[in-house]
């Protein structure tokens, strides 16, 4: 069994592997998400205030799609987020206003907090 549950992980791996990588923490009673393009991770963004870095150690959770963030992020109370892909679905579904994103040259970030 052990064997085909690293291939099935594997094949999802590869296969959502382009789209963004999403880690999710717990801390007390908050529900951290952290989303990122995938191919952001490990990069240190210019173009802002001080240098943006796509820490793998914050980041880098599993390999997903848009749409399992975006689900993820429903769930969650806080939430991390970086690059196009990730940050403009949050804006079509509502999570994010387009004025809160700050852009780190032409690559978008925003936190969500709900209360």
């Amino acid at each position: 069994m052990r064997g085909l549950w690293r291939t099935q992980q594997h094949r999802h791996e590869l296969s959502n592997m382009s789209e963004v990588y999403l880690r999710t923490s717990r801390h007390g009673r908050d529900t951290l998400v952290a989303v990122c393009d995938a191919e952001l991770l490990g990069q240190t963004l210019q173009g802002g205030r001080v240098p943006f870095k796509v820490s793998e150690e914050f980041y880098k959770g599993i390999p997903g799609s848009v749409e399992e963030a975006i689900a993820a992020m429903r769930r969650a109370t806080v939430c991390n987020i970086v690059g196009k892909r990730v940050v403009e679905a949050a804006i079509g579904e509502r999570l994010v206003h387009k004025r809160a994103i700050i852009y780190f040259g032409d690559v978008p970030h925003a936190q969500i907090v709900k209360f």
